[in-house]
C-alpha cells in the first residue's frame, strides 16, 4: 500500500494539471446528474421497516383505506377573548376554513372537529383532521405550505391557527449557514496550526471538492431512492471533517519534509505513502462501520448509512489524488520561512531526540546513537555524547549531535502535546484512575436513555407544529397527537360488524386507553379501522406498552371475536423502529468493537494496545451518550444549544455514534500510536516512544480534532432536532475520545504497561500480515531527515 500510494502521489504531483481537470469534470458531472437524474428534488423522510406489523397494516391500508394510509395534519382552531369555538361566528369562521384546507393541494379528506367531537371540555380549542393518501415524503414541495394559506382567513381577532399533525414531523432542515460556520472555523484553526493561509487553505479546498461531488451525486439519486435530509445532512457533515482532517494529515507531514530541505515532489509522494496511508486505513474502517448499518434493516438508516461512507471514500480519494496535485501547484511556496516560528517548531520536531530512562539521545535517518556503541561515542554523566560518523549529515553539512544525562538537547525544548504527555505519564496509574471516574460520572445518565423517534414535541418552540402539538396535548389530552390505528380482518367472522365493535370495546378496556373511536369499516374487504388515543404522549414509554399490550392480547382477541388485529400509525412504527434498532444494537457494538480490535492488532502488531483502544472507545461512547441525555433528556444545559424541550433521544442516535465515532477513534489512534511503535522500534524505549508520538503527532491530531469537533458542532443550529442531537453528540465525543481517550488515556496505558504494551506471541506475529501503515518499506533514500543544525550544549 505505501508503495502504491508513494507512486500515485508522484503521478498526482507530475500531472496535476490533468489530476485537477480530471476533478473539475467529477464534481460537473455530478452537477449534471443531479439536473438531469434528480427527480424533483424531494427528499423522503419517511421512517418504515418493511415487513414490520405496522408497515404491513399501511400497506394493506393502502387499498382498503386510502384516505388513512398516507401522512396526516392536524388545524388546531383556538378562541381567544373569552370566546368560544362553539359560537356562531367562530364555528362559521372554522367551516368556512376547512372548506378552503379541502381544496389544498393533495388533500384527500377534511375531518371537521363538530363531526369528530375533537373539542375541548372547556370549548376554546377545535381540532380538525386533514388526510393525505399519500406518505410525507410524497407530498408537493408547496403542499404544507398551501394548507396554511388556505386556513389563514381564520386566523383573525379572537381566534387563533396553528397547523401541526405528523405530516410536518421530520421536516427537512437547512444546513447552508453550518457549512459556512464549519469551513470558517476550520480555517482559523489550520491557519493558527500551519502560521500560513496559504497552507491552511489547501486542505479547505480538497476537502469542498469532495464534498461538492459527494452531495451532487447523492442528489442525482434521490429520482431513484429514498434519501432523507438528515442522510444529506449527514453526509455533509461528516465528508467536510474526514476530507479537511486527512488532508490536514499529509499536508503536515509534506511541510514537515520541505522543513528538512526535501525536494516538493519527492515530499508529496512520500506524504502520501506515509501520512496517505494511514489516512487510506482510517477512511476504510469508518466506510465499513457506516456500510454496516445496511444490515440493520431500515431504509432510512440505510441511507444515512451509505451516504456517509461514500462521501468519507470520495475523501480519501480527494486525499491521495488531488491534494498532491494541489501541492504540486504550491510548489516550495509551502515551505516554512527561514528562522519563522514554523520552521523553528518543524525544525524541533525533527532534531528532538528519544528520552531513555533519562538520558536525550539524537536519532538521525536510519541510524540511531546510542550511548556507549560505536567507535565514535563517549558516553557518560555530565560528558558529551558525539557522533562525527558521516550519517549524521543534514543539509550537506556534517553536524554533531550532542545530549546530556538528563537534560533535553538543546533547541528542542518540547511541545505543548509532549509537555502534557510527559504530565500525564508521570503518574500514570493515577492519570487512568481520574479518566475513568470522570468519564463514568459524565456515562452514568446514560442508564436512563429513553429512545423514540423525534416528533413535534421537540421541534422548535416557536414553530406552528410545536404549538399545535402543545395546545393539542394540553386541551385535548397528549395521546391526540399519536393516535393509534388498529386494523382488524374480520372475513373470518361471522358478523363482521359485530366482530369489530367488539374489537373496540376489548382495546378501550385496556389500561393507558383514553377513548376508542367507531369503527370503520371496508364491507368489500371485510377490515374495519379503529383509532385508538392514549392516555400519554406519543414517546412516552407508557405508550410502547399499550402498543405492545395490544399485540400480545391478539389471540385472546381472535378467539372472543374471530377477527385478527394490527397495530399502526406513525406511534407503532416508531415503536417498531425502536425496537429494531434496540435489537440490532448490542451485535453492530460487538462487529464494531472486533473490528476494531482486529484491525489494531494488524496495524500494531501488539495485543495491548488493540484491547486499551478498544477500552477507550467504549468509555468514550458511553460518556458521549451520557452527555445526551443529560442535555436533550434532562435538559442540562440545552438553552445554550437552542434546546427549549426535553424530550427522547432519537433512536437512531447511539447506532450512528457507533459507527461513525470509531472510524473517527481509529484515524486519532493510527496517527498517534504509529509514531509511538515507529520510535518503540527504533529505540526500545517504551516511555521515549510515547513522548516522541506526541512531540511528532501531537499537535496535528489536536488541530484534526479541534476542527472536526467545530464542524460537527456548527450544526447545532439547525432546526432538526435529531440531527441537532448527531451533531451534539458526534462534536462531544470527538472531543473526548481525542482529548480524555487518545491524549491522556492512551499515553497513561502505554507508559504502565511499558514494553509489554509492543508485545506480540511469536507464533502469532508470524501468521499476522505486515500492514506497514507508516510506510517504513518505502526504504531509507525516501526518508525525511530529523536531524537538524543543533546549537551544541555546555558541558558542566
Amino acid at each position: 500500500m505505501p508503495a502504491f500510494l508513494h507512486r500515485l502521489g508522484r503521478l498526482a504531483f507530475r500531472r496535476r494539471r490533468r489530476m485537477l481537470a480530471l476533478w473539475l469534470a467529477l464534481v460537473a458531472a455530478a452537477v449534471l446528474c443531479m439536473t438531469a437524474f434528480g427527480g424533483t428534488g424531494k427528499l423522503d423522510n419517511t421512517f418504515a421497516i418493511p415487513g414490520s406489523e405496522s408497515q404491513r397494516a399501511l400497506d394493506r391500508m393502502k387499498t382498503d383505506f386510502p384516505t388513512f394510509s398516507g401522512t396526516s395534519a392536524q388545524i388546531v382552531f383556538t378562541a381567544t377573548d373569552g370566546q368560544k369555538v362553539t359560537g356562531p361566528a367562530d364555528s362559521a369562521r372554522i367551516r368556512a376554513a376547512l372548506d378552503a384546507a379541502g381544496s389544498a393541494p393533495q388533500v384527500a379528506k377534511v375531518v371537521s372537529p363538530f363531526d369528530a367531537h375533537t373539542i375541548s371540555a372547556d370549548g376554546t380549542t377545535a381540532v380538525a383532521q386533514v388526510r393525505y393518501e399519500v406518505p410525507q415524503s410524497a407530498l408537493e414541495p408547496n403542499a404544507l405550505d398551501e394548507l396554511k394559506s388556505a386556513v389563514a382567513g381564520a386566523n383573525q381577532q379572537g381566534m387563533r391557527v396553528d397547523v401541526g399533525g405528523s405530516a410536518f414531523g421530520n421536516a427537512p432542515s437547512e444546513s447552508h449557514r453550518s457549512d459556512i460556520i464549519g469551513v470558517g472555523v476550520a480555517l482559523v484553526i489550520l491557519t493558527l496550526t500551519f502560521g500560513s493561509l496559504l497552507t491552511a487553505g489547501i486542505p479547505v479546498v480538497t476537502a469542498l471538492f469532495g464534498v461538492a461531488t459527494a452531495i451532487f451525486g447523492a442528489l442525482s439519486l434521490t429520482g431513484t431512492v429514498s434519501i432523507s435530509s438528515t442522510a444529506q445532512s449527514l453526509a455533509l457533515m461528516i465528508g467536510l471533517a474526514v476530507g479537511i482532517d486527512y488532508a490536514l494529515f499529509i499536508v503536515s507531514r509534506h511541510r514537515f519534509h520541505l522543513a528538512h530541505g526535501m525536494e516538493p515532489e519527492e515530499s508529496a509522494a512520500l506524504a502520501v505513502g506515509t501520512a496517505g496511508s494511514a489516512v487510506v486505513f482510517a477512511g476504510l474502517t469508518v466506510v465499513i462501520a457506516m456500510t454496516g448499518l445496511t444490515v440493520v434493516g431500515i431504509p432510512y438508516l440505510t441511507a444515512m448509512g451509505l451516504a456517509a461512507a461514500g462521501a468519507v471514500l470520495i475523501a480519501v480519494l480527494v486525499a491521495t489524488t488531488l491534494l498532491p496535485a494541489v501541492l504540486g501547484f504550491a510548489g516550495t511556496r509551502l515551505t516554512p520561512g527561514p528562522g519563522s516560528r514554523a520552521m523553528r517548531r518543524e525544525q524541533a520536531v525533527g532534531g528532538a531526540g528519544e528520552d531513555a530512562d533519562g538520558e536525550n539521545v539524537m536519532s538521525t535517518t536510519g541510524d540511531n546513537v546510542l550511548s556507549g556503541t560505536g567507535d565514535n561515542v563517549a558516553g557518560g554523566t555530565g560528558e558529551i555524547v558525539a557522533s562525527l560518523t558521516s550519517e549524521h549529515v543534514a543539509s550537506g553539512t556534517s553536524q554533531r549531535v550532542m545530549s546530556r544525562t538528563g537534560e533535553h538537547v538543546a533547541g528542542t525544548a518540547a511541545n505543548a502535546a509532549e509537555r502534557w504527555f510527559r504530565l500525564v505519564t508521570r503518574r500514570p496509574l493515577l492519570t487512568l484512575v481520574a479518566v475513568v471516574v470522570s468519564l463514568g460520572a459524565l456515562a452514568w445518565p446514560a442508564h436512563d436513555m429513553r429512545l423514540a423517534l423525534p416528533d413535534n414535541g421537540t421541534a422548535p418552540g416557536s414553530s406552528s407544529q410545536r404549538i399545535a402539538f402543545d395546545r393539542v396535548g394540553e386541551k385535548l389530552g397528549p395521546g391526540f397527537n399519536g393516535p393509534l390505528l388498529v386494523l382488524a380482518d374480520t372475513s373470518h367472522s361471522s358478523d363482521p360488524t359485530t366482530a369489530a365493535q367488539q374489537v373496540a370495546a376489548t382495546i378501550g378496556a385496556l389500561p393507558g386507553v383514553a377513548t376508542v373511536g367507531k369503527p370503520v369499516a371496508n364491507p368489500a374487504t371485510h377490515t374495519a379501522l379503529i383509532q385508538v388515543i392514549p392516555d400519554s404522549a406519543p414517546s412516552d414509554p407508557a405508550t410502547k406498552t399499550l402498543v405492545n399490550t395490544i399485540r400480545d392480547d391478539r389471540a385472546a382477541i381472535l378467539r372472543d371475536t374471530g377477527a385478527t388485529v394490527q397495530v399502526t400509525g406513525s406511534t407503532a412504527v416508531s415503536v417498531d423502529v425502536a425496537a429494531k434498532l434496540d435489537s440490532a444494537l448490542i451485535p453492530f457494538a460487538a462487529v464494531v468493537i472486533g473490528l476494531s480490535l482486529l484491525l489494531l492488532l494488524l496495524v500494531f502488531r501488539s495485543l495491548v494496545v488493540p484491547l486499551k483502544a478498544a477500552a477507550g472507545f467504549l468509555l468514550s461512547i458511553a460518556a458521549t451518550l451520557g452527555a445526551v441525555v443529560g442535555v436533550f433528556q434532562l435538559g442540562h444545559l440545552g438553552s445554550l444549544i437552542g434546546v427549549d424541550t426535553t424530550g427522547p433521544v432519537s433512536s437512531f442516535l447511539p447506532i450512528i455514534l457507533l459507527a461513525v465515532l470509531f472510524g473517527l477513534a481509529m484515524d486519532y489512534e493510527v496517527f498517534l500510536v504509529s509514531r509511538m511503535r515507529e520510535s518503540y522500534l527504533r529505540t526500545g524505549n517504551p516511555l521515549g516512544a510515547v513522548h516522541s508520538g506526541a512531540r511528532h503527532s501531537g499537535r496535528v491530531v489536536t488541530a484534526a480534532a479541534l476542527i472536526m469537533t467545530s464542524v460537527f458542532a456548527a450544526f447545532l443550529t439547525s432546526d432538526s432536532t435529531m440531527l441537532k442531537q448527531i451533531a451534539f453528540a458526534l462534536a462531544a465525543g470527538v472531543l473526548l475520545d481525542a482529548f480524555v481517550i487518545r491524549m491522556t488515556f492512551v499515553p497513561a496505558v502505554l507508559a504502565l504497561t511499558r514494553h509489554a504494551a509492543w508485545w506480540l506471541p511469536k507464533w502469532l506475529e508470524r501468521r499476522l500480515p505486515d500492514l506497514d501503515i507508516e510506510g517504513d518499506r518505502l526504504g531509507p533514500v525516501h526518508a525525511a531527515p530529523e536531524s537538524v543544525p543543533l546549537t551544541p550544549s555546555t558541558a558542566d
